[in-house]
């Protein structure tokens, strides 16, 4: 049956739901298409014994009153809808070193991030000092990601400048270094390629604020999708778009798997750049601008454990953990079969039930697809179920197993407060959420080349826009800053940073 709106947006992660929101909000008829049964894409949870595992989301920044985040999900009018943890203010991230019985916490806030930094270091007190003041200072230059309707960007030189030689500018010490750089699992940070940009946006948001969501995140998935619905948009699920075809110079319609087509006057794609273009067979798109973006380099991807905990064996810590076997952070992409796992992200589920204890636990280590790619032509969806064999599932548990051991270094009760666990791969990321050899994070930054990895949202095709990840920056932020700008080229820079600005007059 062949169906027409005003928009069409390919892809139900979070770009697409906000595009899909503000939209709507607008008076569009809007229309979002999903592959899967579950919609969100980074967002999405599944349950194992009672227990919500998030899958991408594990915490947020930007979230307390008048913060980027918080302006525009209120503007959405999902904020007082959502269920929030406000995480330990005294360190909702940790860093941890293998030869190192120190803790080193975050601090939320620039004045707690500072103090408990300097006690940590007190030599190293002006160093300290100026990170705090060069982040902030950084992020001020991103109209944007401040909600400053009218300005431009004041400094282009953060796109090509390292994080990593930023750091190491502000003092000699090590170990201040890389417990600065020690949460760059964040950003799959690489040495010689990293912005300071990156960097600064991603760290500001969680200095500013951290908050976890209580039953998942796809809370926030569920509570726009609610707005789009409630403005006279459909969701279509376990719908996938195979063709954008293009006439007369413009697109006109999307057609499905099972042929049906669906007509808009704009489209907007929220699959990855060079899925996209692969649906889009057009002269009109350029074959050196089809090959640029074939060629740009995915971020790696991720191994997991979920764990089910023993109820009342492991106290509820409100912060997360990041470890690392290096005294280098910068290396941990770097390691081998016998290496592996270099390092690891720990993050405690809210708890539901005894709120003293923690009732599982994600953990996540960096993973390449190439450790997977024997498997390439297997597929398993909830909406597909496949084994992927025993050899598979052999390879899940020795390397769980292996996980589990480094995190005992510093967790050494852990395996007895483990009732039982789950794992997913870089497969489970490419079947769930869609990306082509599961990376976590979209096309990788480089401070080299800057301008050769930024993507503008608008294509060659005048009605074809693009959103997500790629188009600005990954993360709960990133990405909803990319919905906004992405409707920007449809709605107004200034029209729409404003009705933002004005649906939050009354609770700044």
């Amino acid at each position: 049956m062949d169906r027409n709106y005003d928009i069409v947006i390919i892809g139900s992660g979070l770009g697409g739901l906000v595009c899909g929101a503000i939209l709507s909000k607008e008076g569009k008829k809007v229309c979002v298409v999903e592959k899967n049964d579950q919609i969100g894409g980074n967002l999405q949870t599944f349950r194992r014994e009672g227990i919500t595992f998030d899958t991408g989301v594990h915490y947020v920044g930007g979230l307390e009153k008048g913060r980027n985040l918080y302006q525009i999900f209120n503007y959405l009018g999902i904020m007082d809808r959502l269920e929030l943890v406000k995480m330990d203010e005294q360190g909702f991230d940790v860093v941890l070193f293998k030869d190192d019985e120190t803790e080193y916490p975050y601090g939320m806030g620039y004045e707690n991030f500072s103090r408990i930094m300097c006690e940590k270091f007190p030599n190293d007190r002006e160093a300290i000092l100026t990170y705090c003041q060069e982040l902030k200072r950084i992020c001020d230059n991103f109209p944007l990601y401040n909600l400053k309707a009218g300005e431009q960007y004041n400094d282009t030189s953060v796109f090509s400048t390292s994080a990593k030689e930023f750091i190491e500018q502000l003092t000699p010490n090590k170990k201040l270094q890389n417990v600065l750089a020690g949460t760059n699992l964040l950003y799959a940070g690489i040495a010689h390629k990293t912005p300071l940009y990156v960097h600064a946006l991603i760290i500001n948001s969680y200095i500013e604020s951290s908050h976890k969501i209580a039953n998942g995140g796809d809370q926030i998935a569920k509570l726009i999708a609610r707005v789009i619905k409630e403005h006279g948009g459909d969701i279509l699920r376990k719908q996938e778009a195979t063709k954008i075809q293009v006439e007369e110079g413009k697109a006109r319609y999307v057609e499905l798997k099972d042929g049906d087509k669906i007509y808009a006057d704009t489209f907007i794609s929220n699959i990855p750049p060079a899925q996209t273009l692969k649906l889009t067979d057009t002269a009109m798109i350029r074959p050196v601008y089809r090959n640029r973006i074939k060629e740009l380099e995915n971020s790696i991807s991720v191994f997991a454990i979920y764990a089910v905990l023993k109820p009342g064996t492991y106290p509820y810590h409100n912060r997360n953990y990041y470890y690392h076997n290096k005294e280098d952070v910068w290396k941990n992409m770097d390691y081998t079969d016998e290496t592996w796992p270099p390092t690891y992200a720990m993050f405690e589920c809210v708890p539901h039930k005894q709120k003293q204890f923690a009732e599982a636990i994600i953990v996540m280590n960096y993973m390449r697809y190439s450790e997977v790619e024997m498997w390439a032509d297997t597929f398993n969806t909830t909406l597909n179920e496949n084994s992927r064999g025993e050899n598979y599932e052999a390879f899940k548990k020795r390397k769980a197993e292996k996980l589990l051991d480094t995190v005992a270094i510093k967790f050494p009760n852990i395996r007895e407060c483990i009732q039982s666990y789950y794992t997913s791969t870089p497969l489970s990321y490419r079947d769930y959420i869609g990306s082509e050899d599961g990376n976590m994070y979209g096309v990788i930054k480089d401070f080299n080349e800057p301008l050769k990895n930024r993507i503008s949202p608008r294509t060659k095709v005048p009605n074809l826009l693009l959103t997500g990840q790629n188009v600005n920056l990954h993360g709960v932020l990133g990405v909803t800053v990319s919905a906004v700008i992405t409707c920007m080229m449809m709605l107004g820079k200034d029209y729409l940073v404003n009705k933002i600005l004005k649906a939050n007059e009354e609770t700044i």
